[in-house]
């Protein structure tokens, strides 16, 4: 623990790294004002006791990665939403598009390009939400807007779409001059700053209310750190291939003849299977507040087969993280093409034969790993509501009335209790943590300063290699 201490004690005696984590700081204080400012004309009041009464549905999910505030409706209130979908949107575009698959391919000129067009379709796409909410209330009849019309769709489009092009160059700005990625840190600070209420729940049920007797909330103390120390465990997981290189003799030097290896993460497509999937499934619930939906009793009956802890939910879910996974997996690493690489720098893989065999093997692999970080996201993202609900086997058509006399209710009804360290906040929490302390321990590490672990050698982030 001293170590670790000392370790903090050195950022603040490096000028250059303090002054980094204290703009990161400065930066990320000025993004939580914003929680603070109104858009003009709404009811803010009106708008939260909505967003209670309809859990589950797409904006409680788009108000997760605002940090709280689209449920006030703040200048920030689309948060980051609109550049992660933009880069999303490119990054697929680059597997089709010959255009920018090259630009892709020509560095950091091509980097800048891509930069460029992504923030261009991040105002598009701001303006394109902005006014599809402003349209949305205005026209729900909840008394969301105090004076409805054309001026009031016209400055809420200015509103939000201004907060997310300057949240955008706040997180650009941290990427820059600051420490670890600004993006991923915004989010992150978005979602800690629930912790203080949750802890305070979590108090209020266990010594004020009674709730849960001291058994109880021991219980729920301990998940909550194996299933944060099993997050670490897994996003550090990854599966090591061993490469040789052979010798080979350039001009008068003799080059290569060295043992590497090459690093497949368990879970390599971190949380963008499971953003796509919640987004999908949310938007079923999203219709169940349309008034032609509730008065049609098959829509509104399939819809509602799709809510939480239905049974057909859980495993759509879980169907629709794997297939995003491989998806994403895919995307970001081509077989063929490492295996191509490969065996033109003069690599192989020991008992493998070069070329397709190759790519065959860590095609094999790859396949396997993928497997198991598709199913720890999915159980990762269902605990809470496994928690809190149960799963609803009960429902099921012809043998319901049996498991519902049969099965423990703990499993049909669940515990009640609100897992608050679980899920798709937790996921981007302790990565974005752990990116962050990676970044920091190598400029220490890099100007002869122990890191956090010094015995342990250094942290791996999810992003490197060894």
């Amino acid at each position: 623990m001293n170590k670790f201490f000392e370790a903090v004690a050195n950022v603040f005696r490096i000028p250059d790294l303090r002054n980094r984590v204290l703009f990161t700081l400065a930066m990320l204080a000025i993004y939580r004002l914003g929680a603070h400012l109104p858009t003009p004309g709404i009811d803010a009041n009106a708008l939260e006791a909505y967003f209670r009464q309809n859990q589950g549905s797409l904006f409680n999910f788009i108000d997760l990665f605002s940090g709280g505030m689209f449920r006030r409706l703040t200048i920030f209130a689309l948060g980051i939403m609109p550049y992660i979908t933009s880069s999303i949107i490119l990054q697929l575009l680059t597997v089709v598009v010959p255009t920018l698959e090259k630009l892709s391919k020509e560095g950091e000129m091509g980097r800048r390009k891509i930069t460029q067009w992504t923030r261009y379709l991040t105002v598009a796409l701001g303006l394109f939400q902005s006014a599809s909410i402003a349209i949305m209330l205005q026209n729900s009849g909840g008394g969301f807007v105090i004076n409805p019309g054309v001026g009031f769709i016209f400055m809420t489009m200015i509103t939000l779409t201004t907060g997310t092009a300057f949240i955008m160059w706040l997180g650009e700005q941290i990427t820059e001059r600051g420490i670890g990625n600004g993006m991923s840190l915004i989010i992150f600070t978005g979602i800690v700053i629930g912790l203080p209420s949750a802890i305070q729940q979590i108090y209020t049920n266990a010594f004020e209310l009674r709730t849960w007797n001291i058994f109880q909330t021991l219980i729920i103390i301990a998940m909550m750190i194996a299933v944060v120390a099993f997050i670490i465990l897994v996003e550090r997981g990854e599966r090591r291939i061993p490469v040789q290189y052979a010798k080979r003799v350039v001009g008068r030097r003799m080059m290569g003849g060295q043992s590497t290896h090459l690093p497949l993460k368990v879970n390599a497509g971190g949380v963008i299977p499971v953003i796509f999937a919640s987004s999908l499934l949310a938007f079923p619930q999203t219709l169940l507040n349309l008034e032609f939906v509730k008065n049609s009793p098959v829509l509104s009956g399939m819809l509602g087969a799709l809510g939480g802890s239905h049974p057909l939910y859980y495993l759509l879910y879980t169907a629709l993280i794997m297939f995003f996974c491989f998806f994403y997996v895919s995307i970001i690493f081509n077989p063929n093409e490492a295996a191509d690489n490969m065996r033109k720098f003069g690599g192989f893989i020991p008992g493998i034969r070069p070329g397709k065999n190759t790519a065959d093997y860590m095609n094999k692999i790859l396949t396997r790993i993928t497997v198991v970080g598709g199913l720890y996201l999915a159980i990762l993202s269902l605990l809470p509501q496994i928690m809190i609900s149960g799963i609803k086997l009960q429902r099921l058509p012809g043998i319901g009335p049996w498991i519902d006399a049969t099965f423990p209710r703990w499993l049909l009804d669940g515990l009640g209790v609100n897992f608050f360290f679980g899920g798709t906040s937790l996921l981007i929490v302790v990565g974005v943590a752990m990116d962050t302390i990676n970044q920091i321990e190598a400029q220490l590490i890099m100007r002869h300063y122990e890191g956090f672990t010094p015995k342990a050698g250094r942290i791996r982030g999810r992003r490197s290699g060894v």
